[in-house]
């Protein structure tokens, strides 16, 4: 049987800060980010199977992603924890923001490493995750491919 690649698109809200960096994106800052996952598999053979014809069940997709990705993301202002951005995190958390403090810098490029291994962790045996896009504006995004992350 073919192997077949499937995608399933997902958007949230978040903010960010790039601490030590030379630009505008110093300053705490949103986007509406776009993220686009591909799974790769060979379609459900089995005909009695009630996913029969399948990769894999987009709701099955979109309850990994939402729940790895998207629910802790959306509307939350991420910073790195080891930048004196911690302090303004505290303060925001104080007054209840949702604030997530990750171990990287939250680029777009090192956000869609940490969601490719989130992600990759929670699908079944039988299903690769082959791509993310990233998107954070309409003219910029980052993307992950497995092949290339052996």
């Amino acid at each position: 049987m073919s192997q077949i690649r499937i995608t399933k698109m997902f958007t949230f809200e978040t903010g960010h800060a790039l601490y030590g960096y030379d630009g505008k994106c110093r300053n705490v800052h949103g986007h509406s980010y776009k993220l686009s996952v591909t799974v790769l598999g060979t379609p459900i053979a089995d005909k009695n199977n009630v996913k029969y014809g399948m990769v894999i069940d987009f709701t099955d997709l979109k309850r990994i992603v939402k729940n790895e990705i998207v629910d802790v993301f959306d509307h939350a202002t991420v910073f790195n924890k080891n930048t004196p951005h911690v302090e303004l995190a505290h303060e925001l958390e104080t007054r209840g923001h949702k604030v997530l403090l990750v171990d990287y810098q939250p680029t777009s490029e090192m956000m869609v490493i940490d969601f490719a291994a989130k992600i990759a962790q929670q699908l079944p045996d039988s299903i690769a995750l082959f791509s993310l896009k990233l998107q954070e504006t309409e003219s910029s995004y980052a993307e992950w491919y497995a092949d290339q992350n052996k």
